[in-house]
């Protein structure tokens, strides 16, 4: 049997890489598909670069994917996985080493990603090839409530004004919401925050008194936040108005 051979991904489609993420991700801790839809959305808002992810291929079959974002001196792994049969053969460590050689062939200097904290064979691969964990990081939902609420909506403008220079991670970054043509601004007398309304409300950035800010979010709809610092003001109040973490990541940086 023939080695297993990398090759950028730039000359997959988008459908051509749906498939192969969802193929690589099956039997996954936490249920995944995408499909071509999807697969733009993640490349165009996430900063995916095509040609410096890579691609694992054994005997003319795809077996493997790992998927970089790039932002000047950042960038982030938007996925890594290979296909049941060829787990366990080192090619998830051979597409980690490919990433970092791109990433540094762009000038980066810091690589981020997320596992997912039951994980511990990807986690324990992540720490071998020198990252560190930075926060753990989870992903809440909130069911919508009626009610009265105080504030109002405001530009993103005097909102982004507000805001103080802090990490987000990549999936709520600037980098990301630039991205966003529906963000929208709120504020209270305590506190102002970014978000979105789409099949769910999507809390991305804030400031101030969260508890405020949440009520009246829930208002317009069920309520989603990904990837919300564990010791976030925000997951007690997310906790006291009946919210609940789906997901938990560690979020890791390697410097290279």
């Amino acid at each position: 049997m023939a080695d297993v051979e990398l090759q950028p991904a730039s000359d997959l489609s988008d459908e051509d890489v749906a498939a192969l993420f969802t193929a690589s991700y099956e039997g996954y801790l936490v249920p995944f598909a995408v499909d071509a839809a999807a697969v733009r959305s993640l490349t165009e808002t996430c900063d995916l670069d095509r040609a410096a992810s890579v691609i694992a291929v054994r005997d003319g079959e795809r077996v493997g994917l790992a998927n970089l974002g790039l932002r000047g001196r950042e960038a982030w792994v938007g996925g890594v996985g290979v296909v049941p049969a060829e787990r366990r053969r080192g090619t998830g460590r051979r597409l980690m080493h490919a990433l970092h050689e791109n990433a540094r062939s762009h000038g980066v200097e810091r690589v981020w990603l997320e596992v997912i904290v039951e994980n511990t064979s990807a986690l324990a691969l992540y720490e071998k090839l020198g990252y560190e964990l930075v926060q753990d990081v989870e992903l809440w939902t909130l069911p919508a409530a009626e009610g009265e609420h105080a504030g109002r909506e405001v530009s993103v403008s005097e909102v982004k004004a507000q805001l103080p220079e802090r990490h987000e991670p990549w999936q709520r970054a600037d980098g990301t919401l630039s991205h966003y043509d529906d963000v929208r601004g709120f504020a209270t007398e305590t506190g102002a925050m970014l978000f979105c309304v789409r099949s769910s409300v999507q809390l991305q950035q804030y400031t101030g008194e969260p508890a405020p800010l949440l009520r009246a979010l829930r208002t317009f709809g069920d309520l989603y936040v990904l990837n919300l610092p564990a010791d976030d003001p925000a997951a007690a109040v997310l906790r006291e108005l009946g919210g609940s973490v789906t997901v938990r990541q560690h979020e890791m940086l390697l410097e290279l």
